[in-house]
């Protein structure tokens, strides 16, 4: 353990917070780990730590109770590290890991995070070390879900092998155990930062985006993004003391952003929707495609549904995926055939159920039929000039039956007139088409400027 010792000491004399973070981490190859673990033993392991930290030549300027929490720290560090080569060994040996679980290494993180918490509340770690948290809280995610993984892939085995028997226990119910209790870990991150009440410039709260950030992701993968809400409201309420967005690090305003762009779509705000994602595709980095591809997957119907555009095939070329999935909607939407949307929404299903757009593509719909009413109107002609050499106007008197025949054709439905009477109200309610119905004369009557509202027509 010299060399971590040694990075320890000169992060310490700089405060340089990402450097003593990087003595915490646990992607080190195999033979490091083992070097780290066999450096002592269980019995004399705390001495060792507390030896080295004192010798490592910062060991008398740090107070005695500082020392003391970073032994823990390491301590801990240094049990995960023998539960990871457990597993590795255990892996490599045997093909599978027998003699060890994600479970334990999770466990033994999670003492490590614990320990972390532990010195900023008891031993006075100072705020430019956070990025240690950082390193504790990713990891500690990632840990999770393998422990997750492992457990369900257990369990199906034992199901398997036990299927004529029948209990009341619900293995759904611990499908994401780990995950679900790293968010509470997770949580005490977040409150730790928070509730600082130091300086701003020696504040933790400079961890604070980092973390909601880790929980946003946490609590998406466990399919309650609803429970992010909360981390918003806490966030809302202790921004009077909090430095802004923009002093984060670009990284953590874009996913910032995203997140909080994602959770007004989930909730059917989409121009706030929109106003997030747009700054977060803006702060984007050029290279980032995934991430791009990821804002885009929620921009796209949102600007279908704020300003009924849709996207270019320019926009979409480096992101084979997107254009699968929108382009046949889009190409359908701007021709007005309903029967092919239909079919299009349909195909992509479950795609577009996994990534929570499905609900909001099918409101597309109203702007295939809106386009397709609008090319009944363009096949209307124009009205005879009441004076010669007058402007021309567009027949703003449209029989029922025309947009009933155009609307069965891209439906392939056959419709009555009631029916097709709802659904122009509708269109005309939603402010897609301008004008009234004459039921009487069974006529649709057109406003004469800007039938079809930012269509030009």
């Amino acid at each position: 353990m010299d060399t971590i010792f040694k990075q320890f000491a000169e992060a310490q004399v700089k405060c340089l917070g990402y450097d003593l973070s990087h003595t915490l981490s646990p992607d080190l190859s195999h033979e490091n780990l083992r070097a780290v673990f066999k450096s002592c033993n269980a019995h004399d392991v705390k001495t060792v730590i507390k030896r080295g930290i004192q010798n490592s030549g910062v060991g008398g300027s740090l107070p005695k109770e500082e020392v003391q929490g970073w032994v823990e720290v390491y301590h801990a560090y240094w049990k995960a590290v023998g539960e990871l080569l457990a597993i590795q060994e255990s892996s490599t040996a045997n093909g599978k890991s027998s003699n060890s679980s994600w479970s334990s290494i999770y466990e033994s993180w999670k003492e490590l995070l614990s320990a972390l918490i532990r010195g900023y509340l008891t031993y006075g770690f100072e705020a430019w070390t956070i990025p240690c948290l950082y390193v504790a809280g990713r990891h500690l995610r990632v840990f999770a879900i393998r422990a997750d993984t492992e457990r369900s892939n257990n369990m199906s085995v034992e199901s398997t092998a036990e299927a004529n028997f029948e209990d009341d226990f619900n293995p759904e119910s611990e499908k994401n155990q780990m995950l679900e209790d790293c968010a509470r870990q997770l949580n005490r991150v977040f409150n730790l930062c928070l509730s600082d009440r130091a300086p701003i410039e020696h504040s933790r709260k400079w961890g604070i985006y980092y973390v909601i950030n880790l929980l946003f992701k946490t609590y998406f993968k466990l399919n309650s993004a609803s429970l992010s809400k909360n981390i918003l409201k806490a966030l809302s309420a202790g921004r009077g003391d909090m430095p802004a967005l923009i002093s984060f690090p670009k990284s953590q305003q874009v996913t910032f952003k995203y997140y909080e762009g994602v959770l007004c779509f989930l909730e059917e705000n989409y121009v706030e929707a929109e106003k997030h994602l747009t700054t977060a595709w803006d702060m984007c980095h050029k290279d980032a495609l995934k991430n791009k591809e990821l804002i885009l997957t929620y921009l796209v119907p949102c600007h279908l549904l704020t300003t009924h555009t849709l996207p270019s095939h320019k926009l979409l070329e480096p992101y084979p995926r997107l254009q699968k999935l929108f382009l046949p909607l889009s190409r359908h939407i701007k021709k007005g055939e309903l029967h092919a949307f239909d079919l299009a929404l349909q195909g992509g299903e479950d795609e577009f159920v996994k990534r929570r757009i499905y609900l909001t593509l099918e409101r597309g719909r109203d702007i295939a039929l809106r386009n397709l009413l609008r090319k009944v109107f363009i096949a209307g002609g124009f009205e005879e000039p009441k004076a010669e050499g007058g402007k021309q106007v567009r027949k703003s008197r449209i029989p029922i039956t025309e947009f009933a025949a155009a609307i069965s054709l891209g439906s392939q439905e056959t419709l009555d007139n009631d029916e097709v009477e709802c659904l122009l109200a509708n269109m005309i309610y939603k402010n897609l088409m301008k004008g009234y119905i004459a039921r009487e004369r069974g006529m649709v009557v057109l406003s004469k400027s800007g039938a079809f509202p930012g269509t030009g027509i």
